[in-house]
Parts: C-alpha cells; structure tokens; sequence
C-alpha cells in the first residue's frame, strides 16, 4: 500500500506559515502521542529554523502511560521544551502558559529592562489531526478554533488571544509533500491523520490486521470472534463479515463494511491503548 496525499491547500498553508513564522516569537509543535515519530513534519522543521520550540504531546490519554514515559525520557535526554497532554480536560493549561513563558524568558527579559512587557506570539503547527483547534481551545477556556476529530478542519490561519499577554496563530495541518517512510505515512493514515476519502479501506483494514497480528492478536481475535487471524487475509475478512452478519445476500460478504469495522474499531481503541512509535 502506497500512500501519497498532499492536496493544493497544504501547499498554500505551508507558503502561509513559511511568511507568518516571521511575525511570531515561537513555535508550538503540537504531535499526537499514539505516533509521535510520524507526526514529525521535516518541512516544519525546516521552516521553524532557530525559533524556539515547545513540543506538545497530545492524546497522551489514548496510550500507555508506560509507553508515555518513554518519550518523556527521550526529549528530557535532548533537553527539548515539552508538555504532556490529554487534549481533552485542559488540566495542562498552566504548564503550557509557563512553558511558553520559559522559552521566551530572555525575549521577556530583554523588554522588562526596557520597562516595556511584550506579548509573546506563538505560531501552533502540526500535521492534519493531531489537535491543535482542540488545545487552543482549552487555552483560550473556550472554542475559538474550528475542531472536528478529522483531517482538514482549519483550512486558513487564525489569531486567538490569551489573558495571559500570549497570541496563538492557529494554522493548517500540513503533511510533508512525499513520505520517505511509508511506515511513517501508514501510522498516520491508522490515527486518522489522512483523509479516507484517498485511502483504499480495505488495503488499510488489511495493514491493520497484520499489526494485530503481531501486537494483539488476542484481542484482536476476541473482537471478531476469530480462532486466530489467517496468513490469508480474504479468509479473516470471509470470516469476520460471517460473524458480524456483513452480508450481500446471495453476492457474498459485504468487504466494504468490514474494512470500514477495522478501521473506526483501531482509531477508537477497540483493540487497546496502542502507541505506534517508540523513540529509538
């Protein structure tokens, strides 16, 4: 399975955000825990430059917290700026404020013995999905940013203030324009990172069995009601339509619904708490 998706509106958002870092102090870097190492933009990075970064791991509540700590270790160990976060209770706010706070310290001193107190502009930025609408929402106390749990939401760039003396520029997610790793590209199109619509469902469904095959068989069989999962994927896909009653009359099994069943079932943790990328 060969994926490729970046549609002419990513190509207008990172020409966007390649002008605007240089009306911004800082750069938030929001990555969805479930694959962090996916989520990694090298065209970002290209872009940030030597701005400072605060790394913001959401969705951390979707993953084990044993698998947490790991790149808790990781970015402790590169010294880099970061948060954990659950992206859904806000319960990180704080820590996020002083954080922003801390990386733009001597910017902030600078002014201070100037008498002057400046505001600190941070440009969030992220692949499709990942939750930045979400957290500048939970910093802002409330919805200012358009969310949706789906690639695409933000599709133009968006100023949000907080009390604090903070702006955020709320931005498009951007994918890089070619993927090197396809593993990176397929961990993405597991969390729903890429759109669906330019997926083939049933060679992603057919990804995601291999991947239960070798991380969670068990539940995998338990949520199907499967003896174990055949090397032969139409035989699993014959026998889970059978189970579920995915049936096309007298035409056979109905495919359609049962990739459609391994997909939402993954992305809703159906088959457990799984992290797709550990630090190396």
């Amino acid at each position: 399975m060969h994926i490729q998706w970046y549609p002419g509106h990513m190509t207008k958002a990172m020409r966007m955000m390649q002008e605007s870092v240089k009306q911004v102090n800082c750069v938030i870097y929001v990555l969805d825990c479930r694959a962090v190492s996916s989520c990694i933009n090298p065209k970002f990075d290209e872009m940030i430059k030597d701005k400072p970064v605060l790394y913001i791991l959401t969705k951390s509540d979707l993953v084990e917290q044993k698998d947490v700590k790991l790149w808790i270790n990781y970015l402790n160990s590169k010294n880099q700026k970061f948060v954990v976060a659950d992206n859904i209770s806000g319960r990180q706010r704080n820590q996020i404020i002083e954080k922003l706070k801390d990386i733009n310290s001597q910017m902030i001193e600078r002014y201070a013995q100037k008498g002057a107190k400046k505001t600190i502009r941070a440009m969030v930025v992220g692949v499709p999905n990942t939750g930045k609408s979400t957290l500048i929402n939970c910093l802002c106390k409330d919805k200012r940013a358009a969310v949706g749990n789906r690639p695409g939401v933000t599709r133009g760039k968006q100023w949000v203030s907080l009390a604090e003396g903070i702006e955020l520029l709320d931005t498009p997610g951007a994918l890089p324009p070619a993927f090197e790793d396809q593993q990176k590209a397929l961990n993405l199109a597991f969390i729903g990172c890429i759109k669906e619509e330019i997926l083939h469902l049933d060679d992603l469904a057919i990804e995601i069995i291999k991947y239960c095959k070798s991380h969670c068989c068990e539940v995998f069989c338990q949520r199907y009601r499967l003896q174990n999962i055949s090397e032969d994927m139409v035989e699993v896909f014959d026998e889970i339509a059978k189970n579920r009653g995915y049936l096309l009359g007298k035409k056979g099994y109905d495919y359609d619904r049962v990739a459609k069943a391994i997909v939402t079932d993954f992305k809703s943790q159906k088959f457990g708490k799984i992290m797709l990328d550990y630090p190396n």
